[in-house]
């Protein structure tokens, strides 16, 4: 299924970008075009408003010679104007110069009057006609014969049609489109190495994400499969009673504590899941105050002296005062009964020393250390114990996920579920901390919380 979907994502998001760049190497290359077309129809107006100026130049300087010309009525200096004159389209005399174009005049019935190809040297009369017959066969009055613009204009003796040679422009036209084509192919390219380089870290947070519904799922359905078989093996040890109308007061009460016993495990499992999911909530709204933490973390280790003395255990607290946050009493004091519970259910048990003469063969109870203390600006929460099973990272990594066990074989003898870390994940995220764990030599569990100081 990952496969398939960063497969799907890479497809998808090359399509997309394949789209984008056409539209805009199109976009471009299109506006272009209709650049270079208005360029040469404007000045194919133009020329066709000054042909006869510019023949007759022609005619009296046949060596190119453009100096002022009494009997030619025209100043050679002049702009060459359109039909508005000097307020319309314009083109200068170099422009007019560098233009290579050529006319062929017909009369009525289409038969060839004039061809004037002086600005031309690509092109003699002959090919000039054949071109205009072209044009007079299509039908159209503008258009493209090879690189020639050409417009044709009615009149009442006939019709004249002026070629523009457009070479040039239609050139470094085509070599635009290309590149930018060329160009485009190539960022494709390299931008699908890109992609298929990330598309696995990008796909990566959902394949974890579908990875740990998968455990929720199989965990959740442990978790409730052995209470359920437990409630159903006594309701039939109760059911085989009645039918062989045999009935023990007692055994019937010990089955109906047990049914009890597990009915309150789904409870807590229940309860606990409506809070960690409440937790969890995106728009979740806890109603935040100035909290004294170093007073919570006091009263709190205090309160559970009396519980590792009895698992025989024992506290230690090293509380800095006046430690002040921004959050809610009551998660916080949850969140600590959930650390504290944690390290007095999964710490070693005593063990027996014989460093000194008093104290040989007298049973040594663990330590669960605590610690708050600010850093910066963040206060620092630390409760850390010793383990019996040597701890690895990658256990490290999971431990605050759903129903996550460091055990393989689950063993629920503690009575927890293996969900109280991740709510203590969601308290500590609610409010905007960061919580942690580490080991500094394989047999130690640190779980340390960080929260901004008020």
């Amino acid at each position: 299924m990952i496969k398939k979907l960063k497969i799907r994502f890479i497809v998808l998001a090359m399509v997309s970008l394949a789209v984008l760049l056409s539209v805009i190497v199109a976009g471009m290359n299109i506006v272009n075009y209709r650049k270079v077309v208005a360029d040469a129809d404007t000045k194919i107006m133009v020329l066709e408003q000054n042909s006869i100026r510019i023949m007759l130049e022609d005619m009296l300087n046949p060596f190119g010679n453009f100096d002022d010309d009494a009997d030619s009525g025209y100043d050679n200096d002049r702009d060459f104007f359109g039909h508005r004159g000097p307020g319309g389209h314009s083109m200068t005399r170099d422009e007019a110069e560098e233009s290579r174009f050529f006319m062929v005049t017909f009369d009525e019935s289409g038969n060839v009057l004039q061809t004037y190809t002086d600005r031309i040297s690509a092109v003699d009369a002959d090919e000039a006609a054949g071109y205009a017959e072209k044009v007079l066969a299509s039908g159209k009055g503008r258009g493209f014969v090879g690189d020639f613009r050409y417009a044709v204009t009615e009149s009442a003796s006939g019709s004249m049609i002026t070629f523009l040679d457009c070479g040039r422009t239609l050139g470094s036209f085509r070599a635009f489109l290309g590149a930018s084509i060329l160009m485009s192919l190539i960022g494709l390219i390299a931008i699908f190495f890109v992609i298929l380089y990330f598309a696995g870290r990008i796909v990566r947070p959902v394949a974890e994400s579908y990875e740990k519904q998968k455990r929720f799922i199989t965990d959740a359905g442990h978790e409730i499969k052995t209470p359920l078989a437990i409630i159903k093996a006594n309701i039939d040890l109760m059911d085989m009673e009645l039918d062989n109308k045999r009935i023990n007061k007692g055994e019937l009460r010990e089955n109906l504590g047990d049914i009890n016993d597990q009915v309150d495990r789904l409870t807590g499992l229940t309860n606990d899941l409506v809070y960690l999911s409440r937790m969890e909530e995106a728009d979740n709204s806890l109603v935040m105050t100035d909290v004294p933490l170093s007073d919570i973390v006091s009263e709190t280790v205090s309160s559970f002296e009396s519980l590792a003395w009895e698992n025989g255990k024992a506290i230690s607290g090293d509380v800095s005062e006046d430690v002040t946050v921004k959050g809610s009493t009551k998660e916080l004091e949850k969140l600590l009964s959930i650390l504290l519970e944690n390290a007095v259910k999964y710490s070693v048990s005593s063990r027996v020393t014989d460093c000194a003469e008093e104290e040989d063969g007298m049973p040594v109870p663990p330590e669960i250390n605590v610690a708050l203390r600010k850093e910066g600006k963040n206060a620092v929460l630390e409760v850390s114990n010793d383990t019996e099973n040597e701890l690895t990272n990658e256990q490290l990594s999971h431990v605050f996920e759903r129903f996550y066990r460091m055990d393989s074989s689950r063993n629920s003898q503690t009575g927890g579920h293996g969900i109280g870390l991740s709510m203590a994940n969601a308290i500590v995220n609610a409010h905007g901390g960061h919580i942690s764990a580490r080991t500094t030599n394989g047999h130690d569990f640190i779980v340390t919380a960080t929260f901004p100081l008020q």
